[in-house]
């Protein structure tokens, strides 16, 4: 419970969840998911810890060198975040060197984000391990299997468009 300014308690009104029959959730799924996806980013988040830095800028690194030259804009709508959000970890990113940031040739407004050889090579620094990780997961299964493991994965993406919107943040 949180104190009112009058010294009073007061009591946080949690919303009402709706009923959601425990049977129909796949629990072993969920868990297998959450403990590859704690595994999948641990070692990236060890090499960024030495050098100060999180998830939200192993993002940002990652898909600026992927495709380099991306406007602002783009990067907002890949990531799903706001300006807000963006703003502390690009330019941390481009004060110690790993991104630059450009006006568009033609229309002088946008800013166009690349990477520079320090970000290039962070980026292939914290997707490496990962690879091996993905190469040994996959090394036994048929080239069948592997196509069924990335169609699971491409089903897996995109928001449920019955929950209500997020102020999506990078952390």
């Amino acid at each position: 419970m949180s104190r009112a300014s009058t010294g009073k308690a007061v009591k946080k009104v949690l919303p009402t969840m709706p009923a959601v029959d425990e049977a129909q959730i796949d629990f072993e799924t969920i868990e297998l998911l959450f403990f590859a996806y704690r595994d999948f980013v641990s070692d990236p988040d060890a090499i960024l810890a030495k050098i100060g830095m999180g998830r939200a800028h192993h993002r940002v690194v990652y898909f600026v060198s992927r495709q380099p030259g991306m406007m602002v804009t783009d990067l907002l709508d890949t990531l799903q975040i706001t300006k807000q959000s963006l703003a502390r970890v690009l330019k941390q990113l481009i004060e110690s060197g790993y991104i630059r940031q450009m006006a568009g040739a033609k229309d002088r407004r946008q800013r166009r984000l690349y990477p520079t050889l320090a970000g290039r090579e962070l980026a292939l620094a914290l997707s490496e391990p990962q690879s091996r990780r993905i190469a040994r997961a996959m090394e036994e299964l048929t080239p069948d299997t592997r196509a069924s493991v990335k169609e699971f994965l491409r089903h897996m993406r995109g928001r449920d468009e019955s929950l209500e919107p997020i102020d999506s943040d990078l952390e």
